[in-house]
Formats: C-alpha cells, sequence, structure tokens
C-alpha cells in the first residue's frame, strides 16, 4: 500500500509540475576558434543541482522555473563561460562560444623508475573511499534516448528486436528511437529504485521494450566494478586497479586554471577484460570528472561488437561530492558480415538531492518501475519536460518510421520458409509450411495446423488450437490452450488444455524439436521417441502470494492408451525396421497437485509484467510440487502420492566464470504408472544437450525415486588465459567442465505392475566429461565418460546445440 501511495504520489507531483510556470532555455555551444560544436558539453545552474549536457551537435535544452539564474557551460581545454539571465518566457537563443585555455601549464617532472600517474590514481582512490563514505542517499531525474541503428528497417515484437541481413555496404541509418523520463533513489550500501514517469517510442517499437533508464542501466565509473553484459569489469578507480591496468599521463589540460590530468589507462595483459581510453583527474583535489573509454577485445565476448565506446561525465554537487551527469553508450556491430548494426545511449542526470533521508519502503524487489499512466503521456507533455534535443538525424528517422508504419502490409510480408509460423497480425499467428509436417513412427506422415492470437485484452489473454491428422495411425489430433492473466502486473494465471492428441512419453525428460525427430527418423530411420495417446484436460492456477512466493493448484484428468507402429516408410532404408514402441499403462487418472516457487531475484515492472533479472548475479530458485491420485476420491485407477524438488541457479565464481547446477528429487509412495515415471534426460546418438547425461540414451534409465545432480562450469575462455595459452585465448574458445549424478529406484508398488523391464542405478552413477564451443557458433563439441556402471558407451563425443 505504501509503494501505491508512492507511485500515486510521484503521478500527482508530475502532473502539477506541469502547471507551473516553467521555462525553457535552448541553444547551442560551440568553439570559438572553428564554430565546431562541442559534443556533450556540461551546463551547469549556479547554486542549484540542475543541469544538462549538450547533444553531439552541441544543442542543449534546459527547463527552469521563472526566475533570475547564472548558468556555467564548461568544457575540459576551455575556459568556462557564464551566462546571467532573467528568466520570464523561453529563450531559445542563449547560446556559448567557449574559448581554449591558455593557462601555462607545469611539465610533469618523469624520474626514472616512477610513474607520476600511478600517485595520482592511488589519491583518486583515496578520495573516491571519501566520496563514497559521505554519500549515503540520493535521489535524481534523468532522461534517457536510445537509439538502434541498422543497414535495413527492423521489425520489433513484445520482447524483441529483428535485424534484416544482408551484404548491403552502407551506412546504418536510425531505425528505432526510445525516450523516457525517471526517477531514481539510492540508499547505502546497494538500495536501488528507479521509477519511469513516462515514455514514448517510434511506432516500430512496443512500450514494453522501453526500459531503459538513467540510473539502473547506465554504469557509474566510481564504482569498484563496472558491469557490462553480465561480466563485472574492474573500474579505474576499483581497489585492485593499480594491479590490473598499466596507467600513464597522456596530456596536462585545464579547465579555467585547474589543471587536469588526462590519463590513459589499459589492463595490464591484454587477456584480462577491461577498459582501455582516457580518464580525466583533477590536480590537487583528484577527483574524477571524466571517462571516455572502451571495452578491450578480451571484454567483448566473441568479437561480435566491433567497438563499444563509454563517455561519462561527473560534476560537483553540494560542494562536497563528484556525481555522474551524463552517460554515452556507443555499440557498433558487425555480425559475420550479414547484419551490421549500432545502439546508441545518451543519458542525462540531474536535479539531485544528496542525503535527504527517504523512505525505506521505496525499495523493494521491483528495481524498476513503470508508472500505469507512463505511456499515456501525450506531445504536450514531451514539449514540456526537460529533454536531449533531436538531431536533425533524429528527427528525420522519426518522420520515416512513421511513414513506415502506415504503410499497408500483406500476407507475404511476413512469409519465410523458414519460420514455423506466419504473423498475420501483431496478435495472431497461423502455421507456416515448415510447421505444417511432421514424420514419425506412429502417424506416419501427417499435416498440422494451429492459429495462435496473443495477448489480447491488454495483455491478458492468449489463446491456441493445434490440429493434425496422421495418414499411416488415421487418427485426428487436437490442442486446445488458453491463458488468462491477473492483478496489476499479470501475476495470477488460469490455465486451461483440453487435448486429444499423440503424446510423447517422457517428455519432460528431452528437448529435441519436432524438425529433430522428424528428420532423424526420415533419413536414418532411426525412432528415438516411444509415443502413447492421451485424451483430457487440465485446469490450473498459479500466482504471486509475495514478491519471492509463488502458489500454484491444478486438476488433471487424462485417458492414457498404447500406440503401436503404423508404418515402416523411410527415404533410404526400406528393408530396415522401426524398434517397437513402448507400452504404457493403459488407465484413466485423475490427480490434483499444488507446488510453490521461491525466487530471490529482482524483477523489473515494464508497465504489463514482472520480469526477473539477474544482471549477470548469482541465484537460486527453490521450487516444489505434491501430486495425488485416489481411486476412492478422484476416481482415478492408480492410488499414489509424488513428491518433488527442485534446486537451481548460476554462481558467479572465478572471474567472469559461471557455475550452474541443478538439483532434483522425487519421491513416489504408492502405484505409479509407467508413463508417469521419471526418466533420467539422455541424449541421441553424436548430440547432446545441457543439464542431460551425456553417456546414457533416452529412456534407458526411469524410476519413481530419483535424486539427480548435473553441476556445469562455463569457464569461458578464463582457463585458457590463467595458463597463458594466448592463441586458444586470442580465438576465444569457451569451455565448459561438467559432473552429472543419479541414484534411481523404482518401489515396490510400481516396480509390480509396470510393462517393460527398467533400468535402475541403486547406488550413485556418475559421469564428467567437458566441451569446446565459440560464442558465434551455436554449436559445441562435447565430450563425456562415464565413472561406474561401465559396460557399452563407456565414452561418448557429442554435439552440443540448442537448435536440435
Amino acid at each position: 500500500m505504501k509503494i501505491l501511495l508512492l507511485i500515486l504520489s510521484l503521478t500527482l507531483i508530475s502532473s502539477i509540475s506541469f502547471s507551473q510556470t516553467d521555462f525553457f532555455v535552448r541553444g547551442s555551444i560551440m568553439d570559438a576558434d572553428n564554430a565546431a560544436a562541442l559534443s556533450f558539453a556540461n551546463i551547469r545552474v549556479s547554486k542549484t543541482s540542475l543541469g544538462t549536457s549538450a547533444n553531439q551537435e552541441g544543442k542543449y535544452e534546459l527547463k527552469l522555473p521563472k526566475g533570475d539564474y547564472s548558468l556555467i557551460v564548461s568544457y575540459i581545454g576551455f575556459v568556462s563561460d557564464t551566462v546571467f539571465l532573467k528568466l520570464d518566457a523561453d529563450k531559445n537563443d542563449i547560446n556559448f562560444t567557449l574559448y581554449r585555455t591558455n593557462v601555462d601549464l607545469p611539465e610533469i617532472v618523469i624520474l626514472p623508475g616512477e610513474n607520476p600517474a600511478l600517485e595520482i590514481i592511488r589519491k583518486a582512490i583515496v578520495k573516491k573511499n571519501k566520496r563514497n563514505t559521505l554519500l549515503n542517499y540520493y535521489k535524481f531525474e534523468s532522461y534517457t534516448k536510445g537509439l538502434v541503428k541498422s543497414q535495413n528497417e527492423i521489425s520489433a515484437g513484445n520482447n524483441s528486436v529483428g535485424i534484416g541481413i544482408g551484404s548491403d555496404s552502407s551506412e546504418l541509418k536510425i531505425t528505432g528511437i526510445l525516450e523516457n523520463k525517471s526517477v531514481g533513489y539510492f540508499k547505502k550500501p546497494d538500495n536501488f529504485k528507479e521509477i519511469i514517469l513516462a515514455r514514448k517510442q517510434s511506432s516500430n517499437f512496443p512500450a514494453s521494450i522501453n526500459i531503459l533508464t538513467g540510473g539502473r542501466f547506465i554504469q557509474n565509473f566510481y564504482d569498484d566494478d563496472v558491469n557490462f553484459f553480465g561480466n563485472d569489469l574492474p573500474g579505474p578507480l576499483s581497489e585492485d586497479a593499480l594491479d590490473y591496468y598499466y596507467f600513464y599521463i597522456q596530456n596536462t589540460l585545464a579547465i579555467d586554471d585547474r589543471r587536469v590530468f588526462q590519463i590513459y589507462m589499459s589492463p595490464d595483459d591484454k587477456n584480462d577484460p577491461g577498459f582501455e581510453g582516457s580518464i580525466f583527474i583533477t590536480d590537487s583535489s583528484f577527483d574524477l570528472i571524466k571517462v571516455d573509454v572502451q571495452l578491450n577485445r578480451a571484454a567483448n565476448t566473441g568479437g561480435i561488437l566491433d567497438t563499444i565506446n563509454i563517455f561519462q561525465q561527473f560534476s560537483l554537487f553540494d560542494e562536497f561530492v563528484y556525481m555522474p551527469v551524463d552517460y554515452r553508450l556507443f555499440i557498433k556491430a558487425n555480425f559475420l558480415g550479414l547484419a551490421k548494426f549500432g545502439f546508441e545511449m545518451n543519458t542525462i542526470l540531474y536535479d539531485y538531492k544528496i542525503n535527504d533521508r527517504m523512505n525505506d519502503d521505496i525499495f523493494n524487489k521491483a528495481i524498476i518501475t513503470v508508472l500505469p499512466d507512463a505511456d499515456e503521456k501525450d506531445s504536450t507533455y514531451w514539449l514540456t519536460s526537460q529533454t536531449i534535443p533531436n538531431t536533425i538525424e533524429e528527427q528525420l528517422a522519426y518522420e520515416r518510421i512513421d511513414s513506415l508504419k502506415n504503410i499497408p502490409t500483406n500476407f507475404w510480408d511476413d512469409f519465410s520458409i523458414f519460420s514455423t509460423k506466419i504473423n498475420l497480425s501483431e496478435n495472431t499467428s497461423l502455421s507456416a509450411p515448415l510447421g505444417m509436417y511432421h514424420f514419425n513412427s506412429i502417424e506416419g506422415h501427417a499435416i498440422d495446423y494451429g492459429i495462435w492470437l496473443y495477448e489480447l485484452n491488454n495483455r491478458r489473454m492468449s489463446l491456441s488450437l493445434n490440429t493434425g491428422y496422421g495418414f499411416s495411425d488415421k487418427k485426428f489430433k487436437w490442442n486446445f490452450s488458453s491463458r488468462t492473466l491477473l492483478g496489476d502486473y499479470r501475476t495470477i494465471s488460469l490455465n486451461l488444455n483440453l487435448y486429444n492428441k499423440l503424446k510423447i512419453l517422457f517428455d519432460k525428460s528431452e528437448n529435441y524439436n519436432e524438425l529433430t525427430s522428424t528428420l532423424v527418423s526420415l533419413i536414418s530411420k532411426y525412432e528415438f521417441r516411444d509415443y502413447y495417446y492421451s485424451q483430457g484436460g487440465r485446469i490450473n492456477f498459479e500466482g504471486e502470494v509475495f514478491p519471492i512466493l509463488k502458489l500454484r493448484l491444478e486438476f488433471d484428468h487424462t485417458k492414457d492408451l498404447t500406440a503401436e507402429n503404423k508404418t515402416n516408410v523411410s527415404l533410404f532404408y526400406d528393408k530396415k525396421t522401426y524398434k517397437a514402441n513402448l507400452p504404457i499403462n493403459e488407465a484413466t487418472i485423475n490427480s490434483v497437485s499444488s507446488g510453490f516457487t521461491i525466487d530471490f531475484r529482482d524483477y523489473i515492472e515494464d508497465g504489463y509484467f514482472r520480469n526477473r533479472v539477474a544482471f549477470g548475479k548469482s541465484f537460486v530458485l527453490l521450487s516444489g510440487d505434491v501430486t495425488y491420485s485416489s481411486g476412492d476420491f478422484l476416481k482415478s485407477d492408480f492410488d499414489f502420492t509424488t513428491y518433488e524438488l527442485r534446486l537451481n541457479g548460476t554462481l558467479q565464481n572465478f572471474r567472469n566464470s559461471s557455475l550452474r547446477f541443478l538439483i532434483y528429487g522425487m519421491y513416489n509412495d504408492g502405484t505409479l504408472p509407467y508413463q508417469k515415471l521419471f526418466s533420467l534426460p539422455g541424449n541421441i546418438n553424436l548430440t547432446s544437450q545441457e543439464f542431460t547425461f551425456r553417456t546414457l540414451n533416452l529412456n534407458q534409465v526411469v524410476g519413481d525415486r530419483v535424486l539427480t545432480i548435473n553441476i556445469e562450469q562455463n569457464w569461458n575462455d578464463e582457463i585458457f588465459k590463467t595458463l597463458n595459452l594466448s592463441f586458444l585465448s586470442k580465438v576465444q574458445l569457451q569451455l565448459n567442465t561438467f559432473i552429472n549424478m543419479a541414484i534411481v529406484e523404482t518401489g515396490k508398488n510400481t516396480g509390480s505392475i509396470v510393462p517393460n523391464n527398467i533400468n535402475s542405478f541403486p547406488h550413485p552413477f556418475y559421469e564428467v566429461g567437458f566441451g569446446i564451443g565459440h560464442p558465434l557458433i551455436p554449436l559445441k563439441i562435447e565430450f563425456a565418460w562415464k565413472l561406474n556402471y561401465r559396460g557399452e558407451k563407456n565414452y561418448r563425443v557429442g554435439i552440443s546445440s540448442f537448435i536440435f
């Protein structure tokens, strides 16, 4: 309730502020010698926390209440300029012309054996630590503009952006724009909250993508670690910066008569990920006031990105602490020569309130919240809001994108022979040719057709109907699903599923796609799956009861029947026969289940949904389920109670390496039908997938009392760097290692009715292995060994990929 009152008060304050008498000051900032624009020059309002930064063309705008002001413009290497003005109306021509400093700076004397830059960095680290002890709370406002650049126009869905590929060598153009205004809060040590007050975007973007913010997504180079792409990189003023980076003085500059050291930095070891470029530190006070760096090659995983440049400036507030006043990120990428694209992010931060105590209720698991009316702000709001002026290129891009959005589209615009779905509209899809056919030994050649309706009724409802017919078993199948979302952030869901279909046996234990199964069967006459017919329905209700706790309740009714092979067709092996399809326990099963999930991760409230995020940090998830079936109470053919518990997560460890784990336990009390048993996740020949037992086949070991532990360590290229294998590190090969353990048994009651001889592991089974891959190639070569239960196939080589 307190958070709701906070949001409502922010909305009220926001609306009241626009009715006040505020005016704009606009103009340009130029070099007096050549009239060149001084990009990103700083503008501060004397004796206040207000200010802004110019855009790349040197243009600025500043929103102020009626009154008398002194505007101070500064730029490193130039003499600051001050303008006094009486503001009682918009001023659109307050231009600044800065002159280069002509201060006689003493030369730096470099003595043998000494690097003067190191002493400057030491003092700057001491000053940073003092700054951090003084900084307990702060609040700020920000405006952020993101620009997507590509050679061809882009398309965007609710959570993704599509960029066309091609070999066009033309320059990148702006093909998408995101803008928002936010207010942020910080409390020591690491409590952060940001509320997006308003947002707008070019017409080819949905609002849900627009969650770039001035505080959470920017980096502060006063921090010890600066996070990029989920990796913490040592900052220039980190406690171990002197051991990690090489520094030297590039130049001595000045702002007015104050000397500023321009210091170049780069990792001591070029194989270590980090920053290279220039930082600017004031003389005598040793404050960091500007950063102009880029990520080195080692920090650019896979070399996908050509350049990643970061520009940030800091200004003095309340006469004792330097705070970031802007943040600029420039990215250019060239993916395998097929797609060139870029991204720019420009943020200004202003109106700081430092060490003003704030209500602790501001901070919760929602680190970013979009106000309910953030997308409803009209043009009047934006005309009266503090922003970064649009460049000419940005103005033209808005006009071009809006005009393209209004061009009528037809069926063929979204058609692709490589897609399984065709989008008829933003909310409707139909089966595409690649999704209209499959083959297996039960159905033979089969045709499929489906329709999907997405996020109807303000993104609260989704429906789908999938149909199919097998020409060998001569059966019509169908599957209907609906989902209804409730709550302010759609955290409660009601799901209904009705079906009469051919089901994959132990489908929870394998994730191979339909295309892989079809091709393997037709080409090699290898049917790695078993199937059974199932008809019935399921209704599921789940929702958040606390920010960290989700509960669920489900009723399931199924009637399961054994399926038999109905075809022996193959493209190449006429005389070879398919293996017999495994029989099941034919039965009607009615069950009730309940479960929970505990998730401590923070989340973003994007205006529609709560999306959990980790930002490259460690996290652990815990979930459990209890399923109950009874002949007396539920009229089921089997009596059983099954308990399941899962613990999984990611732990960041050695440098930029991470350990992922999955622990699963199952215990069944009663008689469980064969099709409900747990199958150890295995693989088909020459392939493998993550969190599976690489040396086991699919459905090789099943049971109803199970404990599995899967641990996968993703070393990236850190091992090669540590061992100084420069060639392997330079080509950015990635190493992962894994160890898997399992205990699998079948209870006496279940063992007495299952129709097949099944394998078990009454004592722990172990396997180990490793894989080698590259971040640009969606394939890894993996090697795995059994450590016990040895027999056939004690060693296996496989290709691991998510595309199978």
